[in-house]
């Protein structure tokens, strides 16, 4: 017998020879075995084996709705037929325990963590947010019947086979089949239904407000209608591969926009319209639906339609002389004509929605500045009654004030003398008998500064003394020297008189 083979287009791709899994399946054959199979009895006889095959099931089922194999939602998981029939595989079937694995993910894994996974209906449901502890009693009401089954029945019937309470030829036997064979049974549709995962969720809730709060700048950019929204926040959410429509499906924005408004207190959402909360600039949003609200919206919507229009008679035009050119190319001249007429019609067409739209653009850029100017002057009203409360404190009252800076110096002067009385006490502690007046220190300073100078007064009287004899030396040295040194006349005459 052949094998068949897999087709190059295929989602499917060949993990070895034999077996073709989905794109989303990343296991081997052996591993295929026992994930596919019933394994739910191993949460009591194998916990390990079996938290490791739900830790894989819920990577498998988000890869699965993030990657929009689903083709329409992205956030909700539908669990149906279809999600079954998509895991089939060959040589190995289709999972018989994905009841057991949705039950699980369904169940919080302890009374302060929430689930992966909410069904729809409960979770838009709930008067609270999810994060918050109100929220614990109101989910755990409203888990679907069928959890029970599977975390609590099966295990419990499993546990009292293990101590021969019950078995099969006990009367209880058939009671314990009913929940042994639930999932394994092909009419058991109980857990079929639709999930909303919650880490999916917060993801796009954090695209969506990061996206946001780069583009608001004005009070219009954070009014949306619901087909606005869809439009604007549709990149906002995972992986598009394998999906043939991008788009938000209206299940995706009504769960995301029940997650921003209860659990982010994001948005206000009223009568289909979306507003963002939060601030522009210096100034804070109402957290209402106002009646500038709504007519800022409708502005804002007339002109975005205004420019479809636009964008639609470019291109009639464009078409339009296209059709033209090829008719002439034809020689085919009336039609070219009829041609030319409609895009004449077209351009005048244009020229009006044109005007519309500049006049449309004027009026609300003027709505969004006074709408601005408001908030400018609640700021101020708010800023000024805050500065007057705190001015008008008691604490601030001019009596007060003086009172207080009396106080201030009292307290000073006290700390002076407190230092001043601990500094005397500790030189009694060291032994010192008096404290030095600065008046003997004042005097004795200027003692040796006499001294001081009159030293340097003696040294330099010395050295002008010294000087002085110096230079009458040299001013006697020259008549020292004619007496000992004869006159050239007197050598000459006594000479002669020899």
């Amino acid at each position: 017998m052949s094998i068949p083979t897999t087709p190059i287009n295929s989602p499917y791709k060949k993990t070895s020879t034999l077996v073709s899994v989905p794109a989303y399946v990343n296991a081997s054959p052996s591993r295929l075995q026992s994930l596919y199979s019933d394994f739910s009895r191993k949460k009591q006889s194998d916990p390990a084996s079996y938290q490791a095959n739900i830790e894989w099931w819920r990577k498998s089922l988000e890869n699965y709705v993030y990657d929009g194999h689903q083709r329409s939602h992205r956030l909700v998981l539908q669990a149906e037929k279809t999600l079954v029939d998509n895991y089939r595989i060959e040589r190995v079937g289709k999972p018989i325990g994905l009841g057991a694995v949705v039950a699980e993910l369904v169940t919080p894994p302890s009374p302060s963590s929430l689930p992966v996974l909410f069904p729809v209906a409960t979770f838009l449901s709930l008067p609270n947010s999810i994060y918050s502890s109100k929220s614990k009693p109101s989910y755990l009401a409203a888990v679907p019947k069928f959890v029970l089954s599977y975390v609590v029945a099966k295990p419990l019937w499993w546990a009292l086979e293990q101590v021969g309470v019950v078995g099969e030829d006990s009367l209880a036997s058939s009671i314990s089949s009913v929940f042994s064979s639930s999932s394994t049974s092909k009419s058991d549709t109980t857990w079929y239904g639709d999930y909303v995962f919650l880490d999916l969720l917060e993801r796009a809730g954090e695209n969506v407000l990061e996206k946001q709060a780069v583009k608001a700048t004005t009070a219009s950019d954070a009014l949306y209608t619901f087909e606005g929204f869809r439009q604007e926040f549709s990149d906002c959410f995972g992986s598009t591969d394998g999906a043939t429509n991008s788009m938000m499906s209206e299940l995706d924005m009504k769960v995301l926009l029940e997650y921003l408004e209860r659990d982010k207190e994001a948005i206000v959402v009223d009568a289909g319209i979306v507003k963002f909360l939060g601030t522009v600039g210096l100034m804070e949003r109402d957290s209402e639906i106002t009646a500038v609200d709504r007519g800022i919206l409708e502005l804002k919507t007339a002109v975005e339609g205004l420019h479809t229009q636009v964008d639609g008679i470019h291109k009639r035009i464009e078409q339009r002389t296209s059709e033209a050119s090829e008719a002439l190319r034809q020689k085919r001249k009336g039609l070219a004509m009829s041609y030319l007429r409609s895009r004449k019609q077209l351009e005048d067409l244009l020229t009006k929605r044109l005007g519309a739209l500049d006049n449309l653009e004027g009026t609300l850029i003027r709505v969004e500045a006074a709408a601005g100017d408001v908030e400018i002057l609640k700021s101020y009203s708010t800023s000024t009654t805050t500065l007057r409360a705190i001015l008008s404190h008691p604490s601030l009252q001019r009596d007060s004030i003086e009172k207080t800076m009396e106080a201030m110096a009292e307290a000073t002067a006290d700390a002076k003398e407190i230092d001043q009385a601990m500094r005397i006490g500790g030189d009694v502690a060291l032994g010192v008998d008096d404290v030095v007046d600065d008046t003997e220190i004042e005097a004795e300073l200027a003692g040796l500064i006499r001294d001081a100078e009159q030293h340097a007064k003696g040294q330099q009287e010395e050295k002008e003394l010294k000087d002085l004899r110096t230079r009458m030396e040299e001013l006697n040295a020259p008549s020292n020297m004619e007496t000992s040194q004869p006159r050239p006349e007197s050598t000459r005459e006594a000479v002669a008189a020899q």
